[in-house]
């Protein structure tokens, strides 16, 4: 990332004609060591001869966190009055007339002080990347946008400070520094992450274990995704594989598409994985009253669980769940077994065995029909 030799001292660095590179450690709650890690981090760059300053750090008291800070430069803050006090925030102009290699900001999300030239700190941020000097900040999951709402009903707390989406997706890397809620736990017992006074308040509240554990599926569950879709964008679609799993129902106008409905979507859920549908109508041929309502009662049901449902026209069946299949990154494919004669399948072949031959690194499953039993009737002869 950094270009040691492109400065000697302070006076001789030439600022780069780039856009910075912006490095985010991410965690599910506070106390996970996000900031110890970026000071950890910047303590290697500088002993290979990188320009790092300091431009905001909030330790909260942590003795750990303050000590790892030493011998690091810290760009002093700028001074706001505010109704008879003295504030203070980031000094974004004194950072760009410092003219470091590598800047650290601490919790992204924060909202300035009224009067301070931007309303929050990761515009402060966005300012030093443009003027082309890289930045390592950090942030905790709850501070995301989009999650906002989950978070309040997972954790009971409305999170007021939050940074859009946007940065993350923009970010050159993320770094979640991960943690068991257990060990978290025993930080904020043993006084690593707030005062005595505050322990069993947080413990009650935000700290339960349950919180953790789903505030740490969160964090996990975001890089997964932002990582995945940079695979999706740098590898050829015949290579990526997929970190997600995602099941798509094969639907036709047989009676047991309902069924595969029921077990895909069964499928779905014990992965945790988006559910889909597909139904590929032949262009030559319309469906009867029976068969529509039919498909329509398919589309109502997966949406019903939550699913996607998709409608292609297409004279080739396999090919067209193939194109789906890859459009959609799929990983299993749930399939009905075929209805066709012994003599079609023997001269035509499958469905199954030809998208067996298209897909590849895709599981296949093929529901049995469920066979309604014959009840033979024996005629009951009464004599008098």
């Amino acid at each position: 990332m950094f270009n040691p030799s492109t400065t000697s001292s302070n006076n001789s660095y030439i600022r780069p004609a780039r856009r910075g590179k912006h490095k985010i450690f991410i965690g599910m709650a506070p106390g996970v060591g996000k900031t110890y890690r970026m000071l950890e981090e910047a303590h290697a760059l500088k002993q290979e001869g990188i320009d790092v300053v300091i431009g905001l750090l909030e330790t909260h008291g942590r003795k750990e966190t303050a000590q790892k800070a030493e011998g690091l430069e810290i760009v002093p803050r700028q001074e706001i009055p505010r109704g008879g006090l003295t504030l203070t925030e980031m000094d974004t102009d004194a950072i760009l007339a410092r003219l470091p290699q590598l800047v650290l900001v601490d919790e992204l999300a924060h909202t300035n002080v009224p009067g301070s030239p931007h309303e929050k700190r990761y515009q402060d941020v966005g300012i030093i990347l443009a003027a082309g000097f890289d930045v390592y900040s950090t942030m905790n999951i709850q501070h995301l946008e989009s999650l906002n709402d989950l978070v309040a009903r997972i954790t009971g707390v409305v999170v007021r400070e939050r940074v859009p989406d946007r940065l993350l997706e923009e970010a050159d890397e993320v770094v979640v520094i991960d943690v068991t809620p257990e060990t978290l736990q025993e930080r904020l017992l043993e006084g690593k992450i707030y005062a005595p006074q505050k322990v069993q308040e947080s413990l009650s509240n935000f700290f339960q274990r349950r919180n953790l554990i789903a505030l740490r599926e969160l964090a996990l569950r975001e890089v997964a995704d932002n990582v995945e879709e940079d695979g999706i964008a740098c590898t050829p679609s015949d290579l990526f594989c997929n970190i997600h799993e995602r099941v798509l129902v094969c639907i036709s106008t047989y009676p047991n598409s309902v069924q595969l409905l029921r077990r895909g979507a069964r499928i779905a859920g014990y992965m945790n994985a988006p559910l889909y549908a597909v139904f590929v109508a032949d262009p030559d041929r319309f469906l009867n009253r029976e068969e529509s309502l039919h498909v329509e009662t398919c589309e109502k049901l997966c949406k019903e669980f939550g699913g996607t449902f998709i409608r292609v026209k297409s004279h080739d069946v396999a090919t067209a769940i193939a194109d789906i299949a890859q459009k959609q990154h799929i990983t299993q494919i749930v399939i009905g077994e075929s209805q066709r004669s012994r003599w079609k399948l023997i001269f035509k072949g499958s469905l199954t065995q030809k998208l067996m031959r298209l897909l590849k690194h895709i599981d296949i499953h093929i529901m049995a029909s469920e066979k309604i039993p014959i009840v033979r009737q024996r005629s009951v002869v009464l004599v008098e």
